[in-house]
């Protein structure tokens, strides 16, 4: 009965030789998309959480806002509105109501200005460019009513009728502005991955026609930094940071403005006295001293050069600390000095 038993509960053969080729399989896709060299396995692999990228989405979510603000301005005319969407509505009424974009273009700018001067996620350069087409947009669409409202101030006979586009149409555009941007958001989360092989931290990245690939071993790491926000704090996902000697995860900062060069009436020139150079250097050094910039070496969670906002991140560091200690100098000394000792005895 026993022999029955044990035999019932070990499975056949044909099955470990399945798993076995899954996982074979399983490696060498992992094998291409990593660039991996002879021998080595990856034995982790991670991309953004799906909330990775939250403020992207809420970046567009108040864009498609704005949209329908300007679309429904009238039927949002009342003494209840909020600060920000009475701001809005006076904006319109001051430019022109719904017939010019004014409005429309300055609160865009506005929050195309405010987005990159914060420095947040949302404050690179691709998502500034699209925020900047998304403001003057109306303006091109609109230019015959645009020209005519500025001729009209100062021409009997108002320029407007040779380019006739037609009205921008503030819910059309918002949809299909948004969409796009959230589909690229989307695409652009799932463009990064990450692995821990067996040899080194490989970072991969592929979007539209950007393409970059880090591969970092374990003896160059020096520190491995783990960052969670209040919002990844709630959502479950963190950022581990490698820092390494050579300084990758680590770059440099320029505070303040340190404009004191370009103000104007401080240049000297060649005709100043001797007290007007003596006045103009003292302005400089009064300007200088209160716009003073410095550079700072601070670490800024790159999503290609770090596991940025990751998810299970206390498995990707505990795993990224058993393999530096393993390829570690102290490690390796002391496998030398046992392996010393252990001879010698023998």
């Amino acid at each position: 009965m026993s022999e029955e038993s044990d035999a019932a509960d070990t499975p056949p053969a044909d099955v470990h030789t399945t798993d076995e080729a899954k996982k074979e399989a399983e490696q060498a896709r992992l094998a291409k998309k990593f660039r991996l060299i002879a021998g080595e396995e990856v034995l982790l692999t991670k991309r953004p959480s799906t909330f990775a990228f939250l403020g992207m989405y809420l970046l567009g979510i108040l864009v498609l806002a704005v949209h329908f603000l300007f679309d429904n301005a009238n039927s949002l005319g009342n003494d209840d509105s909020s600060g920000f969407v009475t701001f809005a509505l006076f904006m319109i009424k001051i430019t022109g109501g719904e017939e010019y974009p004014f409005g429309f273009v300055f609160i865009m700018l506005f929050i195309t200005w405010m987005n990159r001067l914060v420095n947040v996620s949302t404050s690179g350069r691709w998502v500034t460019i699209g925020l900047l087409i998304i403001s003057l947009t109306p303006m091109v669409i609109q230019i015959d009513d645009v020209l005519y409202w500025v001729t009209d101030l100062w021409m009997d006979e108002p320029i407007g009728d040779f380019i006739p586009i037609g009205q921008y149409s503030y819910s059309l555009f918002g949809i299909g502005f948004v969409s796009i941007y959230m589909a690229l958001t989307y695409y652009y989360q799932r463009s990064f991955n990450y692995a821990v092989t067996t040899d080194a931290v490989i970072f991969e990245h592929s979007f539209l026609l950007s393409r970059s690939h880090r591969r970092i071993l374990f003896d160059r790491i020096s520190e491995v930094m783990v960052e969670r926000t209040p919002t990844g704090t709630l959502l479950g996902f963190a950022t581990v940071t490698i820092l390494t000697d050579s300084g990758v995860g680590i770059v440099e900062e320029s505070t303040g403005p340190g404009i004191a060069g370009a103000i104007p009436g401080t240049t000297e020139k060649e005709g100043d006295s001797t007290v007007e150079k003596a006045g103009k250097g003292i302005l400089r050094s009064v300007i200088g001293l209160l716009t003073y910039q410095r550079t700072i070496r601070t670490v800024r969670a790159d999503p290609k050069h770090c596991m940025y906002n990751i998810r299970n991140w206390t498995n990707a560091k505990a795993l990224l600390n058993e393999k530096h200690k393993e390829h570690s100098q102290s490690n390796l000394l002391r496998d030398l000095k046992d392996t010393i000792v252990s001879t010698s005895e023998d």
